[in-house]
């Protein structure tokens, strides 16, 4: 197979725009997957993915077909369109020289499609644009096809108007990706070998397996491979496709895209972006431009709710970063708490995810602590530090001034809806800043807004009030002074550290009034009651009380005197008061959760 005949490309677009019901029409149109095995969403390979309706990972696939009458390999990676997981946006595009960037002829551009378009852009990817759902009810392909003319600055004639559910002119989608993305250059292939990591995962028996571009030279099974970044050298135990499951080969060669089995038992030693040469020619070879570094924006404490599980969390953390290089993870130790580890997020939906994961896969049960992005302090010694936790928030009397990150919010809603995206944002600290139009019914509003605001359910209330069409988007843009306390949760008495949160300090009572409802809704009631408190510098600023479970002691007791009845009432009493004293309320792991998500 000639290697200007490969075309390496990805689908890029918003969250639920079809990207993964396009990829299932490509598969069936080249023949990768027998109808057999097909089933919808394919390519979405996780539980979690297929029950939230949302791609998490991105997935390479090979496929093969004739078009225009000459035979191609075409390597597919599907990638997600949530705002949290662009991470793994910007690792598919390095490893592809295209993208079809996907729009919902329902829904039109959204915030997502313009931050994964400018990714592509940067990469210098060629942009096949295509309007899908066509065949909706309310779909208007004639806007959206205007939206999308304007904003590539091309003709409308240029758009390709597709229906992925029904495969209208998918076809020709694959046709214009042979027309228009290069392919690699021939003379790659005679170069020393060179290959960039774009995503991995662990096998018990295979070692790390590491997902690869090619781009110079071939590896056959067998050979000695070195890892430039992390000086590590290993044997190629396996090379192959992926079809989409991991299929054997004896070579993977310039230009194309497969996986090598490394056999390296360390999880930490292959990294994303690194670049994997052959040991025999690693002398002088200069390795491949990386990736740019994730920076996580929200962080969150996991602890082992057995604490005997601490290894095992270890063991899983390090796994999953494997194949999401976004999740960082450091050690800490807290008295209330025992060992655990302080974790880095892309945003919540992330955190979320990666703690369901580590239910699911590893069997953990965890105490979560509330999420919260870094803060920045001034002491009273003009001394400065930053704050991942509110576990770590110094005394008050220490602080000199308090600040926290800043971020431009970019919200795009049909024009109908903009009195209802502001009535939502009024319970949010945000400032305008402009309104731009992408057409006569789209508009971008623009503000600044606190990055604490931004990561917790905002996304949520922006899709129920403008009925699923309003998206957003944000980039950080530093940090502004800010008044900000701790507010403590107290459960019968007792201080439960990890719901513990860092607030602006004119918006504590409602903050703590809303966490302590959500506990009263969530928390299983007990045998006594128990008292839900917020305090902010020791004094109480909200507070509500779970009323106790009520046995009827008296139920087998029938006529007689009264007293008798009233003596057993008195000893329930007693009990339940002795119960209140001594006994601490277990904060089931279930809670922490929906504490979590808002």
């Amino acid at each position: 197979m000639k290697g200007s005949n490969i075309r390496n490309f990805v689908i890029i677009s918003h969250i639920d725009h079809g990207k993964s019901t396009l990829a299932d029409r490509f598969l069936e149109i080249t023949g990768a997957i027998s109808p057999k095995k097909m089933r919808p969403q394919f390519l979405d390979m996780m539980d979690l993915e297929r029950e939230r309706g949302i791609t998490i990972k991105l997935k390479p696939v090979r496929m093969e077909a004739e078009i225009l009458g000459e035979r191609y390999i075409l390597n597919l990676v599907d990638t997600p369109g949530h705002v949290d997981f662009s991470y793994e946006v910007s690792r598919s595009l390095a490893a592809v020289e295209g993208a079809v960037l996907l729009v919902d002829a329902s829904k039109g551009i959204q915030a997502q499609t313009l931050a994964n378009l400018d990714l592509a852009k940067k990469q210098n990817l060629v942009i096949i644009p295509v309007v899908n759902k066509i065949d909706m009810l309310q779909a208007d392909v004639e806007k959206s096809t205007d939206e999308l003319a304007q904003l590539l600055e091309i003709e409308k004639s240029d758009i390709l108007k597709i229906s992925g559910k029904l495969g209208t002119n998918v076809a020709k989608v694959l046709e214009e990706v042979a027309k228009k993305v290069p392919g690699p250059l021939q003379e790659n292939a005679e170069k020393p070998f060179r290959a960039l990591i774009f995503d991995s995962e662990y096998d018990p028996y295979q070692g790390v397996v590491a997902y690869v571009r090619v781009i110079d030279g071939e590896i056959k099974s067998g050979e000695k491979i070195k890892l430039f970044a992390a000086k590590a050298r290993a044997e190629a135990k396996e090379v192959g496709y992926f079809k989409p499951q991991m299929e054997k080969q004896d070579k993977i060669s310039a230009g194309e895209i497969g996986y090598i089995a490394t056999g390296i038992k360390e999880p930490g030693l292959v990294r994303v972006g690194d670049t994997i040469m052959k040991e025999s020619q690693s002398q002088g070879i200069l390795p491949l431009p990386g990736y740019r570094e994730a920076k996580p924006m929200v962080f969150a404490s996991f602890y082992p709710e057995n604490p005997d599980d601490f290894e095992v969390l270890k063991d899983a953390l390090s796994k999953l970063k494997l194949n999401d290089p976004a999740l960082i993870y450091e050690q800490e130790t807290k008295e209330a708490l025992g060992r655990g580890f302080r974790c880095g997020f892309l945003g919540t939906l992330h955190a979320e995810i990666v703690s369901e994961r580590l239910h699911r896969e590893f069997g953990l049960d965890l105490v979560i602590s509330t999420p919260s992005v870094v803060y920045r302090i001034i002491d009273q010694k003009d001394k400065e530090s930053y704050i991942y936790a509110a576990t770590d928030w110094p005394d008050p009397s220490k602080i000199k001034e308090t600040y926290e990150p800043l971020v431009s919010l970019e919200i795009i809603t049909p024009v109908e809806y903009i009195g209802g995206v502001s009535d939502v944002l009024k319970n949010f600290r945000v400032v305008y800043k402009d309104t731009n139009y992408l057409s006569f019914e789209r508009a971008i509003l623009i503000y600044e807004a606190p990055l604490a605001d931004i990561i917790t359910n905002l996304y949520d209330k922006l899709k129920g009030v403008s009925k699923g069409y309003a998206s957003m988007n944000y980039k950080v843009l530093g940090y502004r002074k800010s008044k900000l306390v701790k507010m403590e949760i107290l459960i019968a008495g007792g201080k439960e550290e990890a719901l513990s949160r860092i607030v602006p300090e004119e918006r504590a009572f409602q903050e703590g009034k809303n966490l302590v409802t959500k506990l009263k809704e969530t928390l299983p009631s007990q045998q006594f009651s128990v008292a839900l408190q917020a305090l902010v510098g020791g004094k109480v600023i909200a507070r509500e009380t779970i009323r106790a479970q009520r046995k009827d002691v008296t139920g087998y007791l029938y006529g007689g005197d009264y007293s008798r009845k009233r003596k057993l009432l008195e000893k329930q009493k007693k009990g339940k008061k002795l119960l209140k004293e001594k006994g601490r309320v277990r904060v089931p792991p279930k809670v922490f959760l929906e504490v979590f998500r808002g």
